[in-house]
């Protein structure tokens, strides 16, 4: 077998979950840990090696890549270019921003900044997302904002967005955005852990502007407006995702049926039972599993009444 299926990789975090991911992968309940970060090679934030994921046979997979990278990531690579989430909000998230590539070069010392989508689980009635400033804000009210923590004006300045499963929505880098509570979901990103919190004092956290300043932090922030139309482009229509998420991943459903071109890729089973076939491979599926899938895999094949998010790096592309 070159296919890995992977355990719950779950750090602590500083929000509480609700147990989807528990009844999602049927593992034990960790209301403390409502993220699995699934094969990673990311750290958390000044936390490491906390984040990174673990294969079957006890190799940290950062090590492992780092030892034979054509074989995980073909020709060319060294380096995943991916993180895949899943996260189970058991309370609405803070309001936050994630820098882009332009200032986390400048300042955090990454290529990488961090644009990331989200594909929904699962969602209660009514569930929703504050996605981007509703109007222009200035920067002075936002460091205002910011420094008194005046939450109650910073959530009424953004837009309130509704949600149900099998949305999938881009947040570019840049963008305030808040998860609110009900929802699993799988997400995906650049493999970083930058957040700067415009709200933090609520969740019991001293500050949130990742060791730089508030005043240097602040200027990752998109003050814009964003219009409806400017929201909907942040969705896929005919495709999983937009195409203005092509630059930093690559996201697709698959079904019975469909085949998969070799490349190194993250499946999470959302719906259904199956199975996945190749030349080194044969692996029943069923809901809730994360599968990691090596370039030496080769071609692969999905069969049965099931449904699998296929999450990738740029270089691999898929019609959705």
């Amino acid at each position: 077998m070159t296919v890995e299926v992977l355990s719950a990789n779950q750090p602590e975090t500083f929000y509480r979950g609700a147990g989807r991911i528990a009844d999602f992968r049927t593992v034990p309940a960790s209301p403390d840990r409502p993220e699995d970060w699934v094969g990673s090679v990311t750290t958390r934030f000044g936390l490491g090696p906390s984040g990174l994921s673990t294969l079957a046979d006890g190799r940290v997979l950062a090590e492992a890549i780092a030892a034979d990278p054509r074989w995980w990531l073909g020709p060319g690579r060294t380096d995943t270019g991916v993180l895949v989430k899943l996260l189970d909000a058991g309370q609405r998230l803070p309001l936050h921003v994630h820098p882009d590539r332009r200032f986390a070069t400048a300042h955090l010392a990454s290529p990488y900044g961090k644009t990331e989508a989200w594909v929904i689980v699962s969602a209660r009635p009514g569930a929703y997302v504050h996605l981007g400033f509703s109007r222009d804000v200035p920067a002075d009210e936002l460091a205002g904002w910011v420094t008194g923590q005046r939450t109650a004006e910073m959530l009424d300045a953004t837009n309130r967005i509704p949600v149900a499963a099998g949305d999938a929505i881009l947040c570019p880098a840049g963008l305030p955005h808040a998860i609110g509570d009900g929802i699993l979901l799988v997400e995906v990103q650049e493999p970083t852990d930058f957040s700067v919190l415009l709200e933090y004092e609520s969740f019991g956290l001293a500050d949130g502007h990742l060791g730089i300043g508030y005043d240097l932090a602040l200027q990752c922030v998109d003050r814009s407006r964003w219009t409806p139309d400017r929201l909907d482009r942040l969705r896929g229509g005919h495709r999983l995702l937009p195409e203005a998420a092509d630059e930093f991943f690559t996201a697709g459903r698959l079904h019975g049926g469909d085949r998969l071109e070799p490349g190194f890729s993250v499946l999470v089973v959302v719906a259904g039972d199956g199975r996945l076939t190749g030349e080194h491979d044969d692996l029943m599926l069923r809901r809730g599993d994360t599968l990691l899938v090596p370039y030496a895999a080769g071609p692969l094949r999905v069969d049965g009444p099931v449904e699998v998010i296929r999450l990738a790096a740029p270089s691999l592309r898929r019609a959705a």
